[in-house]
């Protein structure tokens, strides 16, 4: 849990980063690594956390300090955060979820000769069924990934923008069904 309250955010502005609801962060946080980010370290041998739980409070704090045009923190407004990196703090339909950002050093050497996040989208969408948002970021091949308690549609993205050409796959596309394997030859075969 102490990688997971970690903030450089809270830790460059003297802020707290503790839960108002620990029950609840430790309920959803535990969901996240035993049915999302456990099995990504199983399979590539490692996972490095980047950002994980933000309290309400550091979560608007880094909203607020957003410049016009520009997101220095890439915090959302707590609403939106709700459920998603706020893992104390129930979404507006009632439901719990927590989200980390991670990198998984084993891609990193492929993804800088390809800049394509797409085969390690794939081979989530087929092994690791418990998550319910995937967005990449296009540093470090960087992404949220996140366990939500509610209904989802298994959304994959890059860049954030929900536009057409952005989105992988979710749940209702032609393409979210099936085997996805030939997207992501040599990855590890999980048995």
């Amino acid at each position: 849990m102490r990688d997971m309250l970690y903030s450089e955010v809270a830790n460059f502005h003297g802020l707290s980063n503790i839960p108002h609801d620990s029950d609840l962060a430790v309920e959803t946080g535990e969901k996240l690594c035993q049915l999302v980010l456990e099995p990504l370290h199983r399979a590539f041998g490692g996972i490095a956390v980047r950002s994980a739980f933000r309290s309400a409070f550091v979560n608007d704090y880094c909203h607020q300090r957003m410049k016009p045009g520009q997101n220095d923190y890439f915090c959302s407004d707590n609403v939106y955060g709700a459920a998603r990196h706020i893992w104390d703090l129930r979404d507006a339909d009632g439901y719990s979820g927590a989200t980390a950002s991670v990198v998984v050093p084993w891609y990193l050497d492929h993804f800088e000769r390809t800049d394509d996040h797409r085969p390690l989208g794939w081979w989530i969408r087929d092994h690791i069924p418990d998550y319910a948002e995937l967005l990449f970021y296009p540093w470090l091949c960087a992404f949220n990934i996140r366990w939500y308690e509610g209904p989802s549609d298994q959304v994959i993205l890059r860049d954030s923008a929900e536009d057409d050409e952005k989105i992988l796959t979710r749940r209702g596309m032609d393409n979210f069904d099936g085997d996805h394997s030939d997207h992501y030859a040599g990855f590890p075969v999980v048995g």
